[in-house]
């Protein structure tokens, strides 16, 4: 047909075996996932630890299982051997940036199983009301290593020396 494109573009996840189709986020959605991407590749890419991605890219827990689409990823450089035709196995950090339809998904449904499968570092992202809040795996239950509200910087435990001025993200 005239005038399409085509894409393998899917936004299917498989969360605890069911497949789930997400909608595509909201402008205000992907400008605060790329304000803090820039960041975070910018920082990574400028040390050389690593490579950050962006959803929609699988990311293989356990085939058939849960597979999810983080906003965004870093894999630290030892362990790029997980990045194949998509994500298979654990990226060192993952972030998602809650919407009003995805609290409970991403807040409870999405952290159970980035616990479960131990991801070190976990980023929720509130638009509303402007936080960032950054978890970590401690034994086998995450806990909250840096928080910032309105104003104010987060530190990452897993990517080295990497703090975020939450009025960078929002702006």
């Amino acid at each position: 047909m005239a005038g399409t494109i085509e894409t393998d573009l899917d936004l299917t996840e498989i969360i605890n075996g069911e497949e789930i189709m997400g909608p595509s986020p909201f402008m205000r959605h992907q400008d605060i996932v790329f304000n803090l991407a820039d960041i975070i590749r910018h920082h990574v890419k400028t040390n050389k630890l690593g490579k950050v991605y962006l959803s929609p890219l699988d990311v293989i827990f356990e085939e058939g299982v849960n597979r999810l689409q983080p906003d965004i990823l870093f894999i630290r450089k030892e362990n790029l051997s997980i990045a194949k035709d998509w994500i298979r196995g654990v990226p060192d950090m993952v972030c998602e940036v809650i919407s009003s339809g995805s609290y409970e998904m991403d807040t409870a449904v999405k952290k159970a199983i980035y616990e479960k499968y131990r991801v070190p570092e976990y980023w929720i992202v509130m638009p509303e009301p402007q936080t960032i809040e950054i978890l970590t795996i401690v034994g086998d239950k995450y806990k909250l290593h840096s928080f910032a509200a309105f104003d104010g910087f987060v530190t990452s435990k897993i990517i080295e020396g990497l703090q975020v001025d939450v009025n960078d993200i929002f702006e």
